[in-house]
Formats: structure tokens, sequence, C-alpha cells
């Protein structure tokens, strides 16, 4: 999976991060729980949710959708536009 995204149960941003990951990059995202573990809770607790692409944070949510997506249409190495 090239997206993750770091949700807790509850948040009603998450789920709406959840659907629009649903629509704009279906199949290729996973959710963790933030509270899965003690890392996660200390570097996202307080600003779930965060997505990250290939590993790497790519911003709290409140994100343009065309930035999303042209980031996933970048090659390796490319800069982030």
């Amino acid at each position: 999976m090239r997206l993750t995204l770091i949700s807790r149960d509850g948040c009603h941003l998450c789920e709406v991060a959840e659907q629009t990951l649903d629509r704009i990059a279906p199949g290729q995202w996973a959710k963790v729980d933030v509270d899965s573990s003690i890392e996660l809770e200390r570097d996202y607790g307080d600003r779930v949710p965060v997505l990250l692409l290939d590993g790497k944070e790519h911003g709290y949510w409140r994100i343009e959708e065309e930035r999303l997506l042209r980031d996933l249409a970048r090659q390796p190495g490319e800069p982030r536009l």
C-alpha cells in the first residue's frame, strides 16, 4: 500500500478522509488506528487523521484532493508539486 491513513474510531474527519480515499484511491490505501501503538499515539494522537504516502507523512488530512492525486501520479524520486 502506498497510502496509509492514521485514523481513530469516532473521528468525523477520519470518516470523511476514508470516504474520499475510497473515491480517489480505491483499494490503494490501508487504515491504522492511532491507538494501536504507543508510538502512533505519541506522534499523531492529537492530530488525526494523517495521511502517509510511501511511509512518509503527507500531512494532516485537510489537503486538496488534486494535490494527493498529483503526488500519487509522480514517479519515485520526483519532487512533490
